[in-house]
């Protein structure tokens, strides 16, 4: 067993883990982590990808989680994801966990008060968008549309990003932008990929592509590529993305980061150049154009007609 290995199998404490990663813990079951995207742009210093495309403020974006569990294991995710997280034994409210989620912000960012422009340290302390996607599946929390719209009466704009399992909690929930996870073009791979707790989980993501069509919110199908395990068959991943006709698709790079690197050698990353050759002819399959790409978190979107409009 390798050292790496050997420190996640230690582990018996699993929110211990995470504080030490960085997380600040939101009540019982919830968590937020500032990204390296919120320290740069604090700093005046860069925008990530999603300010770039929908205009999102990166120093004004709260990363949040309102559980820890997930039905998947993907090869791929930086997350300790050996580890299992037990069901809460109660489930605090939306309310709470809005307000707990921005106490935890302003904690994390206090130590970029000394170092930060005054205006834009300010700013982050008022968060105004919240990703919805931390660590574990989102959709797993039965309170997810009441959280939703407890960011909104607050005036956040809000993403959520969901794997596609709970069809029945994707129909509920009408977030600023709901984006869905896609990393196989066929049910072998996704299970190789993702690692499912249940073999059921694919006919489930099938269905939740159907109920993403049908939705009156933004939409958007992302697709992590990682070489030689999924990065192949644009025109199987272009069928499964036309059940959703999403408003966008986003195509990233598998990027070599956190407990990932215990699964997967460096070399699994694509490059930027790799990625923007595999998402033309993925758009060429789905009728979609090259709407933007940005090279240094190797991630290109895809649009119907090769624009896109900002949320903010």
């Amino acid at each position: 067993m390798s050292r790496r290995k050997q420190k996640v199998h230690d582990i018996t404490d699993f929110k211990s883990l995470l504080k030490k990663q960085g997380y600040s813990l939101a009540g019982r079951h919830s968590a937020v982590k500032t990204c390296l995207w919120l320290g740069r742009a604090i700093k005046g210093e860069g925008e990530c990808y999603k300010s770039v495309f929908y205009g999102i403020q990166s120093h004004r974006c709260l990363q949040m989680t309102p559980t820890l569990m997930c039905n998947q294991k993907c090869l791929h995710c930086w997350r300790p994801t050996e580890i299992d997280v037990p069901m809460p034994t109660g489930w605090d409210s939306p309310v709470e966990i809005v307000g707990s989620s921005i106490d935890c912000q302003r904690k994390l960012i206090s130590g970029f008060g000394g170092s930060a422009p005054r205006e834009l340290w300010m700013e982050g302390n008022e968060p105004r968008h919240a990703a919805i996607s931390l660590s574990g599946e989102p959709t797993l929390f039965p309170y997810l549309p009441e959280l939703v719209e407890e960011f909104r009466k607050q005036g956040f704009t809000t993403f959520v990003v969901s794997n596609g399992t709970v069809p029945e909690m994707m129909e509920k929930i009408n977030p600023s932008q709901l984006y869905m996870s896609l990393d196989a073009p066929d049910r072998q791979t996704y299970e190789k990929v993702c690692n499912p707790k249940s073999p059921q989980l694919w006919g489930r993501i099938d269905r939740s592509l159907g109920i993403l069509r049908d939705k009156d919110t933004r939409t958007v199908i992302r697709i992590t590529l990682i070489k030689d395990l999924n990065m192949f068959d644009p025109e199987g991943y272009a069928e499964l993305i036309k059940k959703a006709e999403p408003d966008y698709v986003e195509v990233k790079a598998y990027m070599h980061l956190g407990f990932s690197r215990m699964r997967l050698p460096r070399e699994a990353m694509p490059s930027h150049e790799e990625v923007l050759e595999f998402s033309r002819k993925v758009a060429e399959h789905l009728g979609y154009k090259v709407a933007g790409d940005v090279e240094v978190s190797r991630v290109v979107l895809l649009s119907r007609d090769g624009s896109v409009s900002h949320l903010v």
